[in-house]
């Protein structure tokens, strides 16, 4: 543990923008929501009748969890953001610890400090020192925030400690993933994958009332330690056990493997490449595969997943005869509903898959950085060539990830209403609505690499910006020239209304002029390895 204090420093330092945005981002978040809750459901008879709707509508309880107590203002605001809350910091924590731990090792700069007096544990140390604290003052944040507003003390604790936990619990899994693979992409592709599952169990166990399920993720202990419902205080104790067993774990596996390398050793690829990896555009491919794929399946999955839980949405109008009265003077039915639920959850998976396109064009960092771009551009390939061939992966595989959502969703809700083919091609199409949105980050990430490659980690800045904008813009009663700023707001919704071209084209001459300004930039500038 040698010079572990040292580097924490020197951690801090290299954060000191990015973890305060993530700790302002998540905290604001929370108290912003409470707030306009309160606002907006200033009566108990109003909470009480919101909680009765969400309590028969699975759909409902998938994406935000039960509600534990309409009654509170706290308890409202404990089911909105507890789960957004909690899988923000759970990503704040991966990324930081593979940052700062594998991302080293990878790039040659942890063996270049292990040169110096340095413990063998102390980098590895030092990044769960900056997660553990960055969870710990977001907590602490929430607690502040929740508890100004009025809110009861006690519930502000429990929810500003759900999230810390959460945070923490992520904290180990990033690191013990950053013991099993060499590469710093496979290590956070390992850890985001392990949260996925965790939303995952956490939905299906609250959608179909199945509480061991709820049980199995961390995501749904946040939500049972009952924050303003009668705080269940020993929850906390699992996040602290899996959080410690996992850093545990890592810490002896770290001792049983070479510095640079993974314990699951890389598979040795053919003697001669084939012909079919000539140019850039194919080896861009072969090398984004297993992503690409990873990515589409876990699209299908959810995009299942949301077509199932649809229908619940219609049968509210079965239940609400004021609600069923109020749809048939607009001339809507369940169906209305059932369309806006799916249009809506199309744009969640658009924002999503911004990550994925993001995450794909920058890439080209990555190689540069590895210095697996040098040989590449040292043949015949120009500069433009190779750039332009990974964001075309990253443009086609955004398409297709979400193409597969949309078809999953598709035929899981026609199933259940014996239309699969019908509602399989609806659903495509709203899907694919997202793309020139989707498109837009990648052109931002391309630009940025061109232009600024230090600065690249704007492009996730900008896609989190998005999703706080369409998810909770509506809610925080922003101005529309506010929430306009994200490319999201003005795709059409062509479940629930008639489709214009229009911000489309104007969406991709934009993602046209991004990618074409930051190629021509990075033909201009010197590799990062020169």
């Amino acid at each position: 543990m040698t010079g572990t204090l040292t580097l924490l420093r020197l951690a801090l330092h290299r954060d000191r923008a990015l973890l305060p945005a993530w700790i302002a981002v998540i905290t604001v978040l929370i108290a912003a929501s409470a707030s306009a809750i309160a606002e907006l459901y200033p009566q108990a008879a109003e909470r009480i009748a919101l909680g009765v709707t969400i309590g028969s509508t699975p759909a409902l309880q998938a994406l935000t969890g039960p509600v534990f107590d309409s009654t509170s203002v706290g308890g409202l605001t404990a089911w909105r953001t507890t789960t957004m809350a909690a899988v923000l910091a759970a990503l704040m924590s991966i990324l930081v610890v593979t940052r700062h731990t594998r991302a080293e090792e990878e790039a040659g700069r942890s063996e270049l400090i292990g040169a110096c007096p340095v413990g063998h544990q102390a980098i590895p140390a030092s990044a769960v020192l900056v997660a553990a604290g960055a969870n710990l003052l977001i907590g602490t944040l929430i607690t502040i925030g929740l508890a100004g507003q009025g809110l009861p003390v006690a519930g502000a604790l429990a929810f500003g400690l759900a999230v810390a936990g959460t945070g923490w619990a992520f904290t180990g899994v990033a690191v013990f993933a950053g013991q099993l693979t060499a590469h710093a992409r496979t290590a956070n592709a390992i850890a985001v994958a392990t949260l996925g599952a965790a939303f995952l169990l956490r939905a299906l166990g609250d959608a179909a009332r199945i509480e061991p399920l709820s049980w199995l993720s961390p995501l749904g202990w946040a939500q049972r330690v009952r924050a303003f419902a009668g705080e269940r205080w020993w929850v906390l104790v699992l996040f602290a056990v899996t959080g410690l067993a996992l850093v545990g774990a890592a810490a002896l596996l770290s001792g049983r493997r070479d510095l640079g390398t993974g314990l699951l050793a890389p598979r040795s690829g053919p003697r001669e490449a084939a012909a079919s990896l000539a140019g850039p555009f194919a080896l861009g491919l072969r090398l984004q595969r297993g992503s690409l794929v990873g990515w589409s399946v876990a699209f299908a999955i959810v995009g299942s997943l949301f077509g199932v839980l649809a229908r619940s949405v219609g049968d509210l109008v079965r239940d609400n005869p004021r609600l069923a009265e109020l749809l048939s003077l607009i001339g809507g039915g369940p169906s209305m509903l059932t369309d806006t639920f799916l249009a809506a959850e199309m744009g969640l998976l658009g924002l999503v898959a911004g990550g994925y396109a993001v995450q794909a064009t920058l890439r080209l960092q990555g190689e540069e950085s590895a210095l697996r771009a040098e040989p590449v551009l040292a043949t015949a390939v120009p500069r433009r060539r190779w750039a332009a061939s990974h964001l075309a992966v990253a443009l086609a595989g955004s398409a297709t990830i979400l193409a597969a959502g949309g078809l999953a969703a598709g035929l899981a809700h026609g199933l259940r209403i014996g239309e699969p083919v019908k509602q399989a091609g609806r659903l495509l199409g709203a899907a694919l609505v997202q793309v020139p949105a989707t498109w837009t980050l990648a052109g931002i990430a391309i630009l940025l690499f061109g232009l600024a490659p230090r600065l690249t980690a704007l492009a996730w800045a900008a896609l989190l910006t998005f999703a706080l904008l369409a998810q909770l813009g509506e809610l925080l009663r922003l101005d529309d020239r506010i929430r306009n700023l994200s490319p999201f707001a003005h795709v059409p919704q062509p479940l629930t209304g008639p489709v214009d071209a229009g911000p489309l084209l104007w969406l991709c001459a934009l993602t046209a002029t991004l990618a074409l300004t930051g190629i021509a930039a990075f033909q201009r500038r010197d590799l990062q390895g020169s």
